[in-house]
């Protein structure tokens, strides 16, 4: 089978779309296919075009298996609303006739991945000039996200953008997406029967790591005495972190830290700089190597969002915290798709109301006390990862619902 994936974001970017991005592609022609992917240079989370590359020339290289085409874009250091919308236009421009060239080597199938948007239209053209079925899988609702964060200022778009977003949705074979309530809100947009494919964890790199976990600590110089509560990801503005300086605050005897880049990285440390919070400490974003041992050191992870987001987005960190069995605290409102991952007897999250000081407060005192429940939530967290989020699992699906799509013979 001829995979066509065409997407802003891919390896070796190590966090957020662009990771699993990468490892779809890399599994599947592991598995035998042939596939291709039009994407960008890697710049995120940092806003910056990573050594090696360029944001103004094409390139062509082969990693894993797979054949990469870069295409030049727009990387703004500080993105506004029209900065973003200045950057994705600028890769659906760019990468237009390197996708249009893909017609002659008739794909089978073109899997586009949203955000952005802006690509679908290139996505549905060359997949009807080729012959072959486009499939769009909508990891974050940008246009809502943009929207109802503020990200993007002008609500007089949102009526005339939404309407676009249904009719290019409606054009495709197949629209997938990552979460259940994710299901439901494509359903709301017209989709019919649209399909779960969700992110998943590789539970033979990301697992509970004993050794790597003191190590970790040692180098912080964190005893096994101290709470470690640990955020690690993109630094942005949905994340709404600055409620972590505020707990930090308030729990001095809780350590604190923030791992990643954005683009609130540099506002936030400023702030906590301003505060001089002895037991907050920023970290650069970890090499994958060192993700298990970190992720393994923390006590309590913090997967921050603001509120009206928890069904927008489904934090990409969450997969590898599960992986090691880690006690998480999300901020989510009830009944939420990551809400409702901490009700019930098998809850594998602790979940406390968004942008709320106070309850994150409490969230991290409770764990701290009841160690009993702490444990039960680990081992919950591990098990959902074994049930339901296994790379190979998830991805064994996905080809075989590419193969059917596709009339592609096993």
């Amino acid at each position: 089978m001829k995979v066509l994936i065409y997407g802003i974001n891919f390896s070796p970017e190590l966090t957020g779309i662009g990771k699993y991005s990468g490892e779809m592609a890399e599994w599947l022609a592991r598995a035998g296919h042939e596939v291709r992917v039009v994407t960008a240079p890697p710049y995120y989370p940092e806003w910056k075009i990573a050594r090696g590359y360029s944001a103004v020339g094409f390139k062509r290289e082969e990693i894993a298996g797979v054949d990469v085409w870069r295409c030049p874009l727009y990387v703004p250091e500080k993105p506004s609303g029209l900065k973003r919308i200045l950057h994705l236009a600028s890769f659906a421009f760019s990468s237009l006739p390197v996708m249009i060239r893909q017609i002659f080597w008739k794909p089978d199938v073109v899997v586009v991945i949203e955000p952005p948007l802006f690509c679908a239209p290139t996505a549905w053209v060359t997949a009807r000039l080729s012959g072959a079925k486009c499939w769009l899988h909508v990891q974050d609702f940008e246009v809502d996200t943009a929207f109802d964060l503020g990200i993007i200022p002008f609500i007089w778009m949102k009526r005339m953008v939404s309407g676009i977003e249904r009719w290019l949705m409606a054009r495709f074979d197949v629209v997938s997406t990552i979460s259940s309530s994710m299901l439901n809100r494509l359903c709301e947009k017209g989709v019919q029967s649209p399909v779960l494919f969700p992110n998943w964890a590789d539970l033979s790199h990301i697992c509970f790591d004993a050794a790597g976990r003191k190590s970790f600590r040692a180098v912080l110089d964190i005893g096994e005495d101290e709470t470690l509560c640990l955020y690690s990801g993109n630094i942005a503005v949905k994340q709404g972190l600055e409620v972590l300086l505020d707990v930090a605050k308030r729990l001095p005897d809780c350590r604190f830290v923030i791992c990643g880049d954005g683009t609130n990285r540099q506002a936030l440390q400023d702030q906590a700089d301003n505060l001089a919070l002895p037991n907050v400490t920023f970290l650069p974003l970890q090499p994958l190597e060192n993700l298990p041992a970190m992720l393994s050191a923390a006590d309590i992870h913090l997967v921050i969002q603001k509120a009206g987001a928890a069904d927008l987005v489904m934090p990409s960190k969450l997969t590898n915290i599960l992986a090691v069995g880690g006690v998480a605290i999300a901020t989510a409102e009830a009944g939420s798709e990551l809400g409702q991952l901490g009700e019930g007897p098998y809850s594998c999250v602790y979940r406390c109301d968004p942008e709320d000081a106070n309850a994150l407060v409490n969230a991290i005192t409770a764990l701290n006390e009841n160690h009993c429940f702490a444990e039960k939530l680990g081992s919950n967290a591990k098990a959902y990862a074994d049930n339901h989020i296994a790379m190979n699992q998830v991805l064994l699906q996905f080809e075989k619902r590419l193969l059917r799509v596709t009339d592609v013979p096993d």
